[in-house]
């Protein structure tokens, strides 16, 4: 437990020009060896984007809609994170071990710092964007209540430190415009979490038809209904209560806090929001990529 305590909030550590937690950036050279299958599935997020959301379809898709089935183990079990690392749990890698075929894999990282043989062989990725200012707020909560990053400081301060990417995994505006240009010539289906908030099921379906998979309208009905925030806020199973107060205290700030859409009006000044709408368009001129912020 006082070693836990020692290495709580380290700085966060540079790989290729990426800040990232220390532990993770620890990972990413071994996590380079990695041997893909071919019926593997990456789930690729900028954090709080929606990443556990649509873990939670995935699995339930891939278990025929069996709520017992998803049951069986938590989130970071079921869908190995491929490059965290934390005091007291089982990396990626090592849960990567025990996954049977077909394998959910959930990564953070931008396409720099993705295992090549991934894109080589051409994985299916599901890659899910979420409004960068719902992102701003949502993650400087996340950074309250998880010990492996460094104190979010002022929301203030935090928000100057998103725009410039000096966050765990860098800037936003990279990422989300990196994995929207690659789909291009990679096999990505693209998803915006404000889509999946204004209609899941049309989503599940987008989803299914990526998949090449078919389910019963009643199982895709079941799976909207257990997805939902409500539902996922109490399951124990998806909602990351079993990892250590060490890691995620959720006494701070839940892990899922709300999972709205233009919460970012409650934390924004007029000031921050004008500042950032400027900064946001000069970062993403030229890019045909279009979020909405409220729905």
């Amino acid at each position: 437990m006082e070693q836990i305590q020692d290495t709580s909030r380290p700085p966060l550590e540079y790989v290729k020009g990426i800040p990232l937690i220390k532990y993770f950036a620890e990972v990413v050279g071994p996590l380079q060896s990695l041997q893909p299958r071919p019926d593997d599935l990456l789930i690729i997020t900028y954090p709080k984007s929606g990443t556990t959301w649509v873990s939670e379809v995935l699995d339930m898709i891939y278990q025929g809609g069996d709520l017992e089935k998803c049951q069986r183990a938590p989130m970071f079990i079921r869908v190995p994170f491929l490059e965290f690392k934390g005091p007291g749990c089982p990396s990626g890698l090592e849960v990567l071990k025990d996954t049977p075929a077909p394998r959910l894999l959930k990564t953070h990282l931008p396409l720099a710092l993705i295992p090549q043989a991934l894109l080589d062989q051409k994985v299916k990725v599901i890659y899910v964007a979420r409004n960068a200012k719902d992102v701003a707020v949502s993650y400087y909560h996340f950074y309250r209540m998880v010990q492996l990053n460094p104190d979010p400081g002022t929301w203030d301060s935090f928000l100057e430190k998103f725009m410039a990417g000096e966050v765990s995994y860098g800037s936003w505006y990279q990422h989300v415009r990196e994995w929207w240009e690659l789909r291009h010539t990679h096999p990505i289906l693209y998803l915006f979490y404000e889509d999946m908030k204004e209609d899941p099921k049309r989503e599940i379906r987008k989803i299914l038809e990526f998949l090449g998979r078919s389910l019963p309208e009643e199982t895709v009905d079941h799976i909207v209904r257990h997805t939902s925030f409500k539902e996922m806020k109490n399951n124990r199973m998806a909602n990351h209560s079993t990892v250590p107060t060490e890691i995620m205290d959720h006494s701070i700030s839940p892990f899922m806090r709300k999972g709205v859409t233009g919460d970012w009006k409650t934390m924004f000044t007029v000031a921050q929001n004008e500042r950032f709408d400027a900064d946001y368009a000069e970062k993403m001129a030229g890019c045909s990529l279009e979020f909405r912020s409220e729905l």
